[in-house]
């Protein structure tokens, strides 16, 4: 098991990097059906993360199916061994929970859009500005997106100045943000696409939290979620998503 930098990332960042790195253990055979994890005491330990980190990461894997919680054993490798593709089966799980977050986070966002647009400082709105630009710069340079997409909407939610939206934002969101190459089944042309569609909702978003106008705000945010959704679904209902993550390889 490989180490995690806690250095100045947030909960939601070193959830989704334990998630991921105790999946591709799983995945990649480092964990076999059956074997028991680590204890929280020694993940806690190894990772140098909190016990809430550990818990939040092993309940992803247990809603993807991965692992199954035996009371007073521990936590368990589950037989993903079947007929089917394990690869495809575990991303098609990764969709689903993100889409069920992201249906609990859009009334959520929206609202907090419209609260950043009536209440964002200066300092703040400079924060939204530059982290959609960080955005952009991923996009444009062919990087991983996710963590520039969720600090994004984590600047947004600091800007309501109410600590719960980005405290929800912190425990839930990140997740929901799928990689990019399982959107686009990794073909350039779709990537590029994509990315510029994800650009334009954020701008919307942005430019209406920037002119304080809250309506277009909670709209633009709307928008951007509902597309979101729309577009895990299409992932679910279109059966090619093992095959994306299978080229996609470890781009992130």
């Amino acid at each position: 098991m490989g180490q995690i930098s806690v250095a100045r990332r947030p909960a939601g960042s070193l959830v989704l990097k334990l998630s991921d790195a105790l999946r591709d253990a799983i995945v990649g055979g480092e964990f076999q059906p059956g074997d028991k994890l680590p204890s929280e005491a020694k993940l806690t330990e190894h990772y140098g993360v909190s016990r809430t980190v550990v818990r939040e990461a092993i309940a992803t894997l247990r809603i993807e199916s991965l692992v199954e919680a035996r009371q007073g054993a521990g936590v368990f490798v589950r037989d993903m061994r079947a007929p089917s593709d394990p690869l495809r089966r575990v991303e098609r799980a990764k969709v689903t929970s993100a889409l069920e977050i992201l249906e609990i986070r859009t009334p959520i966002e929206i609202e907090a859009a419209g609260l950043a647009a009536s209440r964002r400082s200066p300092a703040q709105e400079e924060d939204i500005l530059e982290r959609h630009g960080a955005v952009v710069a991923c996009t444009k340079q062919g990087a991983p997106i996710r963590e520039a997409d969720f600090a994004l909407h984590l600047a947004i939610a600091q800007a309501t100045n109410n600590p719960h939206f980005a405290e929800f934002l912190i425990a839930n969101g990140q997740t929901a943000i799928p990689k990019s190459e399982i959107v686009t089944r990794s073909r350039a042309e779709a990537e590029r696409s994509y990315h510029g569609q994800l650009n334009a909702e954020h701008e919307r978003i942005v430019l209406a939290i920037s002119r304080g106008d809250a309506d277009e705000a909670r709209e633009a945010m709307r928008a951007h979620l509902k597309g979101s959704q729309e577009r895990h679904r299409e992932l679910l209902h279109r059966g090619h998503i093992g095959a994306a993550a299978s080229s996609a390889g470890q781009r992130g």
